[in-house]
Formats: structure tokens, sequence, C-alpha cells
């Protein structure tokens, strides 16, 4: 199983932009579908995009359309997100995952958008 750890969290002021990385361990991140997903305080964990294997195939939530953007290095095992003209709502907890419903998510990493 691969095992994923998010990285990049911060605190930004609103408009501010920020990218996330997922470092994924072992060998089959390049045959994977992956995902970001987030979890603000006190509400469901939702996904944000989705990027398939040769990050030819790429979707977002509307919530994040136009001011995300998902990638993702094979080579280096590593997934991204750039996330740009944050706003309040983006503060959450920020998950990389494989699959929609977050199976087999990292620890987060956590976004504060605030001034």
């Amino acid at each position: 199983q691969v095992q994923l750890v998010e990285s990049g969290g911060g605190l930004v002021r609103p408009g501010g932009s920020l990218t996330l990385s997922c470092l994924a361990s072992g060998d089959t991140f390049k045959n994977l579908w992956m995902y970001w997903l987030r979890q603000a305080p006190g509400k469901r964990l939702d996904w944000i995009a989705g990027i398939n294997e040769n990050g030819g195939d790429i979707y977002y939530h509307d919530a994040v359309k136009g001011r995300f953007t998902i990638s993702r290095d094979n080579a280096k095992n590593t997934l991204y997100v750039q996330m740009s003209d944050l706003n309040p709502e983006d503060t959450a907890l920020y998950y990389c995952a494989q699959d929609e419903d977050g199976w087999g998510r990292g620890p987060g990493t956590q976004v504060t958008v605030s001034s």
C-alpha cells in the first residue's frame, strides 16, 4: 500500500497563494489516480481535485475550479496542488488520497487563510 505524506500548508492572507505537496512511498504511485481532499472545521471531508496516472485527465470541484491546479511528477513520486486567490473558506486540513472518499490519505497539512 502506498503511504502518503502531505506538506506545504501554513497561514496565508486572503488573496494569497500556496502550493501543497504529497510524497508517496513505493513504486506504484505512477499507476494510480490521485486526489486532493480537504476538511474544514466541523464539516465533512470533500474531494477537490483528481488527476489520472499520467496527468492527462484532470477535474476539479466547482469550489476551486479556476483557482487550484493539480499536477504530479511521477519521477519524484509527488502530487501537487497550486492554490491561488485563497479565501477564508479555503481554510481546512488538506489531504492527498487514492480515491475521492479519502482512502489511504496521509495525516494532512493545515491551510489557514486569515488576515
